[in-house]
């Protein structure tokens, strides 16, 4: 089990690359999301000599010059300067909180509904089926036959490599529920939980965090690391023996 100042740093060092997105650091960490997923820029891992609003307003420089029109950014304990007041002193607002849990993936044990079962995914099958489950949750713009394929072979050769996983949910035979996980430094970052609506509260997120518990253990990992959201995952968690770390919320600039 990793150091409580092992996971708030390996918790600041968590940032997502989605494919084909554009992306800087200088002051900030800013990533740019390509229009599946909404586009706009992601903000996070603040690190600067500067005062809080000259590092926001190069945030938003950047965020304008690359033609975007909305700046989230995610909050961190080791974030320095902290950008929260001169956020909302520039119109931000508050618009997400996630919880910081981990646990030692040791003897950790969730319990699993009978009529819920997961699956690792290996097939261009399943990852059509967790796209089907991603689109609606998340919002987004459903993969083409291309993507799809493209997708299928960054699966595959993640798991092959023993670095990263993702997990399918079946409940009575039905994909409902999926998630990943990525291995650095020993740690197994759990990302990407989504559950249909109409599945949520019997047990489908408990049978991925499982299975994703099981295969980072397989990958070598000793510590789960991941960041639930308030009204969702969290309570899950907490109850599945994670132990919280503190909280960081996410704020909205419109540019």
């Amino acid at each position: 089990m990793h150091t409580t100042d092992e996971i708030l740093r390996g918790s600041a060092a968590w940032v997502w690359f989605p494919r084909d997105s554009e992306h800087e650091k200088a002051d900030l960490q800013l990533v740019r999301y390509p229009e599946r997923f909404g586009g706009g820029v992601r903000g996070s891992q603040v690190d600067s000599d500067a005062d809080a609003v000259a590092v926001v307003e190069r945030a938003v420089e950047r965020t304008r010059s690359w033609g975007e029109s909305e700046l989230r950014f995610w909050t961190n304990a080791s974030d320095t300067p902290d950008l929260e007041d001169a956020l909302r002193r520039r119109g931000a607002e508050h618009v997400d909180t996630v919880a910081v849990f981990a646990r030692s993936i040791d003897a950790l044990s969730v319990e699993i509904p009978d009529a819920v079962t997961a699956e690792v995914v290996r097939t261009l099958d399943q990852v059509r089926e967790v796209d089907a489950i991603n689109v609606p949750v998340w919002q987004q713009q459903p993969l083409d036959d291309e993507g799809l394929r493209t997708e299928l072979d960054e699966v595959t050769s993640t798991l092959h490599a023993g670095t990263q996983a993702r997990v399918l949910a079946r409940l009575d035979g039905r994909a409902v529920s999926t998630g990943g996980c990525t291995v650095v430094d020993g740690f197994s970052r759990l990302w990407g939980a989504a559950t249909l609506e109409n599945a949520r509260g019997r047990g489908a997120y408990r049978a991925v965090l499982a299975e994703r518990l099981r295969v980072s253990a397989s990958f070598g990992a000793t510590t789960a690391l991941v960041k639930g959201r308030t009204a969702t995952s969290a309570p899950i968690l907490a109850r599945a023996g994670f132990t919280h770390y503190g909280d960081e919320r996410a704020y909205l600039l419109k540019v």
